[in-house]
């Protein structure tokens, strides 16, 4: 049996941060799971009185960033009428900050999220890696900051997304028997970096198994048989050392832990580029 308690989320931006930090948070507490009730866009008095209603009518842990003091004084008198517990996310890091550097903050709600260089430097990074996935576009590649090469199901698309995100130019190509790899990858001069995604026969067999199974189609095939995944897997690894390309197990990593490795190797071949 899980335990389950209402944690209330309360932002003047999208929400983001909360989420994610409440997440890792609820994570390290076996059998209990979160009812997240997610109040985004909180900026007026008219926000704050809707989102303190809801609380009010299923009290739980509250937890918020709202820059404007007014709002979040209002929320933490809400709060203590309640018996609610309420901690404001942002202020120790802020207190840290204004500490260290010796000045004070200006609030600006969804400050993070300005369209500012880096937001189009993101929105750019998406576009591409959308229009170089699969392995369209091979002579383009050498435009890409990462190249991701795997055989199919090794998590390169959404791993490509999520690097987009973070600012990245990423093209994926796939590992297919009988197709040759385009020259492009073969013949890199070391622009982009190229990174192998690999996992066990049994994981790719099973995540086979599970998109043929949502496409209705037939399961009797090479492309879901455990001794040809597993060739496919031995022949992706033959080409990733011939090629000198460094390996990344994705078989117990999430999209975020497999994308962390890669951007901090991403960060070496860099240096190593500058080094040159």
């Amino acid at each position: 049996m899980r335990n389950y308690f209402h944690l209330h989320l309360v932002s003047d931006s999208t929400g983001e941060t909360l989420i994610a930090v409440s997440r890792a948070v609820t994570a390290q507490f076996e059998g209990t799971s979160a009812i997240e009730h997610v109040y985004p866009l909180i900026r007026t008095e008219a926000h704050i009185e809707r989102a303190i209603a809801e609380i009010e009518g299923e009290p739980g842990i509250i937890l918020y960033t709202l820059v404007d003091p007014v709002l979040s004084e209002r929320l933490e008198q809400a709060c203590k009428a309640t018996g609610s517990p309420c901690l404001s996310i942002l202020n120790p890091v802020l207190n840290l900050f204004q500490s260290y550097l010796g000045v004070t903050s200006a609030p600006r709600p969804g400050a993070q999220h300005m369209l500012n260089a880096e937001y189009f430097k993101r929105i750019d990074a998406l576009n591409f890696t959308m229009m170089h996935d699969d392995g369209v576009l091979p002579e383009k590649l050498a435009d890409a900051d990462i190249v991701l090469v795997g055989v199919s199901r090794t998590s390169k698309t959404p791993t490509g997304i999520y690097l987009a995100n973070r600012g990245f130019k990423t093209a994926n190509f796939p590992i297919v028997p009988g197709i040759p790899m385009p020259e492009e990858l073969e013949n890199n001069t070391g622009a982009p970096l190229i990174v192998g995604l690999i996992a066990t026969p049994d994981r790719i067999v099973q995540i086979r198994q599970n998109r043929l199974l949502s496409l209705n189609a037939s399961d009797e095939s090479d492309y879901v048989d455990r001794q040809s995944v597993a060739d496919e897997i031995a022949n992706s690894r033959r080409i990733f050392s011939r090629n000198n390309w460094p390996i990344i197990d994705v078989t117990r990593r999430s999209i975020e832990e497999t994308a962390a490795a890669i951007i901090d190797l991403h960060k070496k071949h860099r240096l190593n580029q500058l080094a040159q």
